[in-house]
């Protein structure tokens, strides 16, 4: 059996028993082969020992190109196996199959090895057959082989001398014809000159004639030959037929004359009887053949309801014919009965031809105007227009169901268009991730300038200044693909149209304006098989999954690794989606198209939390992502509810149920987590939105808190659409889709809140703390804010409260104290209650950490501020003390320290003041306090105090206490008590008697101190407001202020004055 399958194979030259199609190789023509053989052979011709045997295997054709055929026409040059040419071998097939080669399967490999074969390769030859020989055996074959040469040159030679003759015979014959047929039986003209015998004789009769040159009188030898020209006439030339002009005609002449002579009285009576009868059928029966034409002209205006009535107008006719046919049974039809058969059957087969024509292209339509069925509907095209193209097909008769095939072909566009759309999108999504994920990162102090915008205007309005352009265009382009799929415009609204539109089918109420066609034939068309309903449903349940699939995806899954689509995009077609994003090829982003010299980068790995999420743009701040998950989510929602409302969806199939809302809570986890991850880092970066620059609402602080609120209150606003997707739940039934949040991403919500709050805290602080550079520096970036020498940190000092010098630690800590005060009672309470509200929670442990959080981290930067000042003070205070001439005999005067220490409380209130003035209070109550406990450890120190003392002591503490009655609180009165309790504990009677003699001295030398001193500590009276309101400062009010105070902050020497 294997013998006859190879024999089977080399008869008819095939690779294979079973081959799948013809052969290339056989459809050449063998001329041509030869043709560029001999070409080949004249431009390679290289003269050597072996020429004789390469012109004998070059004018066979090979096996399997080209090759001389036999009787049987098959080619028979190439043995099936011959001894090896260097004579090692009786057999080379034998000896390559003990070697393991298949040559005797393969015919075509087993030509290779054939020396009489020309696809014979020397290389394989030897690499195979003598693979192991050596030299000696190499040269031994060659000699073998050169014998063979020169045999078969040696018989070549006997074969051209031995018909010799032959040859010369028929090149002689081949010279006559040649010149018979150029010169049209004219001599050649004679050479000018003679020219001995040559061998290439035949050469200059071909090539060297010169045309009118050589014939002389006719310079054009293929012009017509002259009349007279007998021989001329013979000439085999295609201009007189080759010979047979002369003879054809009179042979015309005859043949007409003839006809002219017998035509009429042969055929004149009967064919005037036929025209007579075919002029009596042609106006009995002129509907039969004006059928087709009125059809063709009906089908060029495109005036189907003629067309409809033409067609069964022929139809009855084709009907009528048959009925007459059966009618007549074997009996003979009549002459009138014959042309309406006859007539029928014509006008049925031109009628029938453009019909079916006709309704391919109306096919053609049906199944194309998916495509362009929207644009058309906006252009101002009927919008049922498919309901317009079956009623055509119905009306002229169908062998298959035009709704079933509309309906097949518009779920296999809308299969495509999901696929094609859907992958196309995440390619070009992910190009621009990688291409932004691989560019520079944006510096923190550029990630903050977009925080810093949502103060000036709001989240909803306007997203471009949220965040970087290239951002912005990534999430821009995420919303479209999304938008593009799941909106009531994208393809879920055709999925839910195709739905309806199978529904009325499905239901009988589509189809009861659509025609019966001829006779009712197409009534059986108007009902779908219940197997195809229930495919049309299964069909609609692929097409919601294919979408629901998309989505998952896009928000679960990881980057994509492949964007192979985008090296190999299929042109775009008419039956091509083109819409959810996919744009044609002519207005489509260059950087979306195949550039070998721009491939897009690899996704980067460097361990970045969005690197794990293909919805993230690369280096995107938290407002722009919470802008832009909210609206997706809410797409995700409410594309997910509307696929749960398809009948095939609801009412059977629980597990796509169940997929759809995995799909809402997979979504919103993952969106959840990527913007907390960005929430947490943008809240380290807060620290940068501060400029320094006093808020317009509120003087006192900067626009940090408002920036900060904003920024908060936007995360929390979008974060409450993101978890709860309301606009979604608006649908009815959503909320079997969209689920409540589960408690696990509100605590993760709520615990990244508190963290946020705690990192820009910590960040504030830090601005306040740290030293602010003089150039370039973070905070000072714009032009009225750098400062470049003293010269401009001194008028940044005059400016006023436009402007702060920010290169000065204390006003930094001032503005960041009066900034922690605005966030400890204004914007952290509305934050907690933005937070409760939303997410319906109460955060009564949080609330209460965070106030002492903010009390701590006041206290600590309270303290850091004043220590300086405080330390200044106790130097000062305990050097005035310490001074040996402290305690005159009788003191008429403050001790100098007493107004230095007042001097350093000027400058802090100054500076207090112009920075911070809700500030003033608090830090000269806290000094006042301050100085009356290190007045009273002073004072503690000495033994004992003589009337001297005790009354110095006493005009320093009064003085005190007066000039700043007005920061004067319960602590520093009460510490002001303890120093007169001290002073009591130290004296004697004696000392004490004589004090009540010297109070009234004292007060008035305090009174003469407070007057002379009235202008340099002007800025600790209490401001009075006058009947206007305005505020005003008065002498006298701060004289009886001291009085009274200084009779109530002396209760022990008063009462050992009267007694």
């Amino acid at each position: 059996m294997a013998d006859f399958d190879r024999n089977v194979l080399e008869f008819y030259q095939l690779s294979t028993p079973f081959p799948t199609e013809w052969p290339t190789e056989k459809d050449k023509s063998d001329d041509s082969d030869s043709e560029q053989e001999q070409k080949k052979q004249k431009l390679n011709r290289r003269k050597s020992r072996y020429q004789a045997l390469e012109r004998a295997v070059s004018n066979r054709t090979s096996v399997v190109q080209g090759s001389e055929k036999s009787a049987n026409g098959v080619s028979n040059l190439v043995q099936r196996d011959e001894p090896d040419p260097l004579g090692t071998s009786e057999s080379v097939v034998r000896s390559l199959r003990q070697l393991g080669v298949p040559v005797q399967d393969d015919v075509r490999l087993r030509n290779r090895f054939l020396l009489s074969s020309t696809s014979f390769s020397p290389a394989l030859f030897l690499s195979q057959m003598h693979a192991t020989a050596d030299t000696q055996s190499l040269l031994n074959g060659l000699d073998v082989l050169s014998k063979s040469i020169d045999q078969k040159s040696a018989s070549l030679k006997v074969l051209v001398e031995s018909n010799f003759e032959r040859f010369v015979r028929a090149k002689a014959t081949i010279d006559n014809v040649y010149k018979e047929m150029k010169y049209r039986g004219a001599e050649p003209p004679s050479p000018g000159r003679s020219r001995g015998h040559s061998r290439h004789a035949s050469k200059s009769s071909f090539r060297n004639s010169s045309g009118g040159a050589a014939l002389g009188t006719n310079p054009n030898p293929l012009a017509s030959p002259l009349p007279n020209d007998t021989r001329r006439k013979n000439a085999l030339v295609k201009e007189s037929d080759y010979g047979v002009m002369g003879i054809k005609t009179p042979l015309l002449d005859v043949s007409a004359k003839a006809e002219d002579v017998w035509g009429p009285a042969l055929g004149g009576r009967e064919k005037e009887e036929n025209l007579k009868t075919v002029s009596t059928s042609l106006d009995r029966y002129k509907e039969y053949i004006e059928a087709s034409s009125n059809i063709a002209d009906s089908i060029k205006r495109k005036d189907y309801e003629a067309l409809v009535e033409e067609y069964i107008r022929a139809r009855k006719f084709a009907d009528e014919a048959r009925k007459l046919v059966q009618d007549l049974g074997s009996t003979p039809p009549s002459e009138t009965q014959t042309y309406q058969i006859l007539l029928a059957a014509r006008m049925w087969y031109d009628v029938e031809e453009q019909i079916q024509l006709f309704k391919r292209e109306v096919w053609r339509k049906l199944t194309s105007l998916h495509a362009v069925s929207r644009a058309d509907t906006l252009a101002g095209q009927p919008q049922d227009q498919h309901m317009e193209l079956i009623g055509l097909l119905l009306e002229l008769g169908v062998d298959d169901n035009p709704i079933w095939v509309w309906l097949l072909s518009r779920y296999d566009y809308l299969k495509g268009k999901i696929s094609s759309a859907g992958e196309r999108a995440k390619v070009e999504i992910e190009v621009l991730r990688r291409r932004l994920a691989n560019a520079e990162k944006p510096a923190p102090q550029m990630m903050a300038s977009y925080l810093k915008n949502l103060g000036r205007q709001a989240v909803e309005s306007r997203a471009t200044g949220l965040d970087a352009p290239d951002v912005i265009e990534l999430w821009e382009k995420m919303l479209s693909f999304l938008s593009g799929l799941l909106s009531a415009q994208g393809i879920l609204g055709e999925v839910i149209e195709f739905w309806q539109t199978v529904e009325g089918f499905i239901d009988g109420k589509a189809q009861k304006s659509l025609p019966t066609g001829y006779n009712g034939e197409s009534r059986d068309h108007h009902r779908l098989s219940t197997q195809g309903t229930v495919d049309l449903q299964k069909g609609t349940i692929e097409l919601v999954d294919m979408i629901r699939a998309h989505v998952f995806e896009f928000f679960a899954g990881a980057p994509p690794e492949d964007i192979s689509l985008l090296f190999s995009p299929l042109p775009p077609s008419p039956g091509t989606p083109m819409s959810a994003g996919l744009s044609p090829t002519s207005v489509r982003d260059p950087r979306f198209n195949f550039d070998a010299n721009n491939l897009p980068p690899p996704s980067p790995k460097r361990g970045e939390t969005w690197e794990k999420f293909a919805f993230w743009p690369p280096t995107s701040n938290s407002v722009s992502g919470v802008h832009y998950l909210s609206k997706m989510l809410t797409l995700v929602g409410s594309g997910a509810s509307e696929m749960a409302s398809v009948a095939p969806v609801s009412q059977g199939d629980a597990k796509q149920l169940e997929m759809l809302r995995t799909l809402v809570g997979a979504a919103r986890e993952r969106c959840v987590t990527a913007l907390c991850a960005a929430w947490n880092k943008d809240a380290e970066n807060i620290k940068y939105v501060e400029d320094w620059k006093r808020s317009k609402e509120m003087g006192d602080v900067t626009r940090m808190p408002t920036s900060f609120a904003s920024f908060e209150g936007a995360l929390l606003s979008g974060m409450q659409k993101i978890l709860y997707i309301p606009e979604a739940m608006a649908k009815s039934g959503s909320g079997d889709i969209v689920l409540p949040p589960p408690t696990k991403l509100l605590q993760m919500v709520r615990s990244q809140y508190v963290t946020t709050l705690y990192k820009a805290l910590s960040g504030m602080v830090e601005n306040a703390e740290r030293a602010v550079k003089k150039a370039d520096d973070e905070w000072t970036t714009d032009v009225d804010m750098t400062i470049t020498s003293p010269n401009d940190r001194a008028s940044l000092q005059s400016i006023g409260s436009a402007t702060v010098d920010a290169g000065d630690r204390n006003v930094r800590m001032l503005l960041t104290l009066g900034n922690l005060h605005a966030l400890r009672t204004k914007v952290v309470p509305n934050l907690n209650g933005q937070f409760e509200n939303a997410f319906s929670v109460k955060l009564t442990d949080e609330s209460k950490t965070i106030k002492d959080v903010l009390g701590q981290i006041d206290a600590r930067l309270f303290q850091t501020y004043t220590r300086p000042s405080l330390d200044a003070l106790r130097k000062i205070i305990r050097a005035g003390l310490a001074d040996p001439k402290w305690a005159p005999p009788k003191p008429s005067e403050v001790k100098p320290y007493v107004y230095e220490s007042l001097l350093t409380l000027v400058l802090v209130h100054t500076q207090v003041s112009t920075t911070a003035p809700s500030m003033t209070h608090q830090v000269l109550s806290y000094l006042l306090e301050q100085i009356s406990r290190e007045l009273l450890e002073c004072l503690k120190s000495r033994p004992k105090f003589d009337l001297g003392a005790l009354m110095q002591a006493t005009l320093d503490v009064e003085f005190f206490a007066q000039t700043l009655s007005q920061y004067t609180t319960e602590r520093a009165s009460g510490i002001q008590g303890e120093i007169y309790s001290m002073l009591d504990s130290k004296t004697d009677n004696t000392a004490r008697a004589r004090l009540q003699d010297e109070l009234p001295g004292m007060r008035e030398v305090l009174k003469k101190l407070r007057e002379q001193s009235r202008s340099e500590f002007a800025c600790f009276k209490r401001p009075r407001r006058t009947a206007a309101g305005s505020s005003v400062s008065g002498a006298s009010g701060g004289s009886g202020a001291s009085a009274s105070a200084s009779a109530s902050a002396s209760p022990t020497l008063e009462r050992t004055a009267t007694g």
